[in-house]
């Protein structure tokens, strides 16, 4: 009954910090239920570059994520991306007493993902009221923001301090403050520098406070060093029963990867968070927010699907940022899985939603591999091969970082196809030929040629690709592989494609090869996943992603027959795009429930508490698994909304949707932004 209480008066809290909306139906906002600090997986605010996860701990954050920074450091000869200082902590103390979590009562948090807001309510005892709202601003690639409400029930005195501490991979930890005082403001500034474990990087975090007008003289703050990897700026502030106080932390982070200077980089960009103050940081937050929630799925009549879609686009969204060359890893910004890397992951899985919804999001993606091309093409050379061989595993400069035990390093020669594929559909999908011709051939030749130069030529059909590992890496050096052939062919025909498109000659070797690479099928007609398959449980989809995404195997009698063959050959602990896909496929063949079954598989099994973020696989413990939300999300769209992906850009056939849906409404698609609805 107690329990009941405390969550009755959570609800309450939560209801006046996003203005009294019903959580419980709310589309937009995700609560965190029955939180137990010990089965705890945060949820990420994240704004493309700077990711922050939640923690169980009240005003604090698990973990601070920088993109496209990477060192070597935890997994010993592999880089991993850079987890930097934690600048956004808050503590608060009440009388001189330090408030931890055994003292407080009523906690609470939701994501709001309209807003892109992490808000977190508690009660400390007959003391105080807390609302604390956290976000990685949109609009500011590098900054942060928290912003902190409290209401005083008895007179006391409140000290709020914000910490900057630095992980313990970081050295040479450099702390500074200072004040810097204009006629009508004092710019208060912390600030800490470091490099990262290898001394290759430098890191920085700058933070600040904005005092809000009208509460009279800024107080006086007090900095303090605790130790080398630790320091601090508090302030205090005498409040009346009833009275309501708020203040804000602005905070900054950036590392020589991005900056030359860093150290004075992140300082300006505080200095300039700090002056823009809350309300214009807020708006403008809001303004970029919108933006891109023009490009929205909304599903009538099945709240629960519509909460983890909407999930699925927000993390995504969070995740990627247009105007960069930062890539997408199968973790996002939400942690440190998969070391940060870019793998298949980001071409097949997640950047099909993401060129349909953010085309300009997806031109990042593709520029992160046209920067490394080069290194793509000594990687092809060092194997014997001529062209581009993408790596496995990308990190930072585009060279193989796949740790040495792991076979998927020199044989996972798919994802070479994968990027040429993905080039191929941005121009579908935007028309760009200029971008095709500066970014997407040099890419697309590249990879042509080291399928040309990849196979073994042994008589007609018979252009081999051997030795090999494909999409179900359970298997290791095989031949034939249905994905890996599948796809060799597919960019093959689609380079002879572009080189019309830019009125070039193609090389005809292209189509020769393509025309001759085998895709082996059992008696029966069956799709093999390899010349030597013999019907061993598989770790993820293979064979079927030749009917989708690419379109090798045709005509329903066929797609119906590996669908039927290869669904209990999954194994149920595999990853879940491989359910997506199945799900995809029901779907486009006409058969909603069926899909739809599919598709609450790809994800309930997978979420884990207290906010339902998506874990790799069913009871996993790594979230948030962008690449399930990547394959989720093409089941709505490619599924049941019944998007594809031509040559005259993306166009609706029939959609088929569940009975649990009322209608399904796709908005802000492709380069003319338009919307696609489904009843």
């Amino acid at each position: 009954m107690k329990k009941q209480i405390y969550l009755i008066i959570s609800w309450i809290l939560l209801w006046n910090a996003i203005g009294a909306q019903d959580l419980t139906n709310s589309p937009w906002h995700i609560p965190a239920t029955d939180i137990d600090h010990n089965h705890y997986f945060g949820i990420t605010v994240a704004n493309g570059v700077v990711g922050l996860v939640s923690s169980p701990e009240p005003m604090k954050v698990q973990d601070v994520v920088l993109n496209g920074v990477y060192d070597y450091y935890q997994r010993g000869r592999v880089s991993n991306i850079l987890k930097t200082f934690n600048h956004m902590n808050l503590d608060l103390d009440i009388d001189g007493r330090r408030i931890g979590r055994a003292d407080i009562s009523n906690f609470a948090q939701v994501l709001d993902m309209k807003k892109a807001q992490l808000v977190t309510t508690f009660t400390v005892g007959t003391d105080l009221e807390v609302t604390h709202r956290l976000m990685s601003l949109r609009h500011l690639p590098y900054t942060a923001m928290s912003i902190v409400e409290v209401k005083a029930k008895r007179n006391l005195e409140l000290t709020a301090t914000s910490t900057i501490e630095a992980p313990d991979h970081l050295g040479d930890v450099r702390n500074y403050y200072a004040e810097i005082d204009r006629p009508h403001v004092m710019v208060p500034l912390m600030t800490s520098v470091a490099n990262s474990p290898s001394g290759k990087q430098k890191v920085a975090a700058s933070v600040s406070f904005i005092f809000e007008e009208g509460h009279g003289h800024e107080p006086d703050l007090i900095h303090e060093d605790w130790d080398y990897n630790r320091h601090l700026t508090k302030f205090r502030k005498p409040l009346k029963a009833g009275e309501s106080y708020s203040f804000s932390v602005v905070g900054s982070t950036c590392a020589s990867r991005q900056f030359e200077d860093p150290h004075n980089e992140a300082e300006r960009l505080t200095i300039f968070a700090m002056l823009e103050g809350k309300d214009r940081l807020l708006m403008r937050h809001q303004q970029a927010w919108d933006k891109l929630w023009e490009s929205d799925i909304i599903i009538e009549g099945d709240l629960r699907a519509q909460r983890a879609v909407r999930s699925a686009l927000y993390h995504l969204y969070s995740f990627a940022r247009a105007g960069t060359s930062y890539s997408l890893s199968p973790m996002g910004l939400s942690g440190l899985g998969y070391n940060g890397h870019v793998f298949w992951d980001t071409e097949i899985w997640m950047y099909p939603p993401i060129l349909a919804m953010q085309p300009a999001m997806a031109e990042s993606l593709m520029e992160y591999r046209y920067d490394r091309l080069g290194a793509a093409q000594q990687n092809a050379f060092s194997h014997g091969y001529e062209g581009a061989m993408y790596p496995w595993e990308s990190a930072d400069d585009g060279t193989e970082d796949t740790p040495v035990w792991a076979l998927t390093g020199p044989f996972q020669h798919h994802i070479s196809g994968d990027v040429s594929w993905a080039c191929w559909k941005y121009y579908q999908v935007t028309g760009d030929k200029d971008w095709l011709r500066n970014r997407g051939w040099p890419i697309m030749k590249s990879v042509a040629d080291f399928w040309t130069s990849r196979v073994e030529r042994t008589g007609p059909g018979q252009y081999d690709i051997k030795n090999v590992i494909g999409a179900n890496e359970w298997l290791e050096n095989i031949d034939n592989n249905a994905y890996t052939n599948g796809m060799a062919i597919t960019v093959l025909r689609y380079t002879v494609q572009a080189a019309v498109e830019l009125g070039l000659t193609p090389d005809p070797d292209w189509s020769h090869v393509a025309e001759n690479i085998p895709i082996v099928q059992f008696a029966d007609g069956t799709t093999r996943e390899n010349a030597t398959y013999a019907g061993e449980i598989i770790k993820q989809a293979d064979a079927n992603l030749l009917a989708y995404p690419m379109d090798i195997v045709q005509g329903e009698k066929r797609i119906r027959q590996d669908l039927a063959y290869y669904e209990p050959k999954m194994a149920p602990g595999g990853p879940a795009m491989s359910v997506a896909v199945l799900a995809t496929l029901y779907a486009r063949l006409g058969e909603p429930e069926e899909a739809y079954r599919l598709f609450n598989k790809s994800y309930q099994p997978n979420e884990v508490p207290p906010f339902g973020v998506l874990a790799e696989t069913a009871g996993g413990t790594n979230p948030y698994f962008a690449t399930g939300a990547g394959g989720m999300l093409q089941t709505v769209l490619f599924g049941f909304g019944g998007l594809e992906i031509t040559d005259q850009g993306i166009i609706q056939g029939k959609g088929h949707l569940p009975k649990a849906w009322k209608s399904l409404t796709i908005t802000g698609v492709g380069r003319d932004r338009e919307t696609f609805k489904v009843e």
